[in-house]
């Protein structure tokens, strides 16, 4: 299955991001799947970060099977909107 992860990034580095859902990752690779990375790196000058960042995220969940949503998903306005848009396409949801 090819997963993708949600989880809150507000005020977070990018290398943050990766220690905190590395091992999730790794059990999830262990288990057999394909886990599609979605910490990307840079947003144009010229546009709103937060809302470029989810526009992005967004259009992944078109390209995997289901979304594991992280702890402290409901807090994060960004992870709240992917989870609808998940929930309103059919994708399988994970909540930990």
């Amino acid at each position: 299955m090819k997963i993708m992860i949600s989880q809150p990034m507000k005020g977070k580095t990018n290398e943050q991001i990766r220690e905190e859902r590395a091992e999730l990752v790794k059990g999830l690779q262990e288990e057999g799947h394909e886990v599609v990375d979605t910490v990307f790196e840079n947003a144009p000058a010229d546009e709103d970060v937060a809302i470029f960042m989810l526009s992005q995220s967004i259009r992944y969940i078109g390209k995997v099977d289901a979304v594991v949503f992280m702890q402290g998903w409901e807090n994060a306005r960004g992870c709240k909107i992917e989870h609808e848009v998940a929930l309103k396409y059919g994708k399988y949801i994970k909540e930990l």
